[in-house]
């Protein structure tokens, strides 16, 4: 299923209504499927309800929503100048870069390479497969928990805040890519966290 979205200023959320309908697995009395012979319930106690991502999802698309009130008024020029700033959005907090995978894969290697000796030609592949890795639909809900609380604490404006949440809950992936590359700069010591400090490879 593909994750609801808001398609254009009014808001429209699209979803698959039979999905969310479904509820997945077998009965609490079925047998477990794990052949245990037991009922489900004794047993396994599969999951049953929304899935994590599913929840995220919807978490995020209703923030999204409220986002949209504060981006109705804007101009072309005006959206124009926010989509250049997502770029260098995750530099204002250590809160809005992503969670790496723990395991340093050869594309997180070479992309990290390419990141401590400042090549811009380099690491564009590896950029685009690690950003697949990492989005989640619990990272994007994270990122704009964490674009809420800034904007709270007014380190971002309203209408900042806004224009990264309507767009996390879009398809595109250009601020995770720039939480991304932000992310390993610091981790590689190329680049400062927000205040000021320098951390070792």
């Amino acid at each position: 299923m593909e994750p609801p979205f808001l398609t254009g200023l009014d808001a429209t959320l699209t979803g698959s209504r039979s999905e969310e309908a479904r509820v997945p697995g077998p009965g609490r009395n079925q047998p477990c499927p794990c052949g245990s012979g037991r009922k489900t319930k004794r047993c396994c106690g599969e999951q049953r309800g929304p899935s994590e991502d599913q929840l995220a999802r919807a978490h995020l698309a209703t923030l999204a929503h409220d986002a949209v009130h504060h981006l109705a008024h804007l101009s072309d020029e005006a959206l124009e100048i926010l989509w250049e700033g997502l770029f260098d959005l995750p530099t204002i907090d250590l809160s809005l870069h992503v969670k790496l995978p723990e395991l340093i894969t050869p594309e997180q290697q070479r992309l990290r390479d390419a990141v401590a000796d400042d090549d811009p030609d380099r690491g564009w592949d590896e950029l685009r497969t690690l950003t697949e890795q990492i989005d989640t639909p619990q990272q994007r809900a994270r990122l704009a928990d964490a674009i809420l609380q800034l904007r709270d604490q007014h380190r971002l404006t309203r209408t900042q805040a806004a224009y990264a949440i309507y767009h996390l809950n879009t398809q595109s992936q250009h601020l995770l890519a720039a939480s991304l590359t932000h992310t390993i700069a610091v981790t590689v010591g190329a680049s400062h966290t927000p205040s000021g400090l320098r951390i070792a490879a």
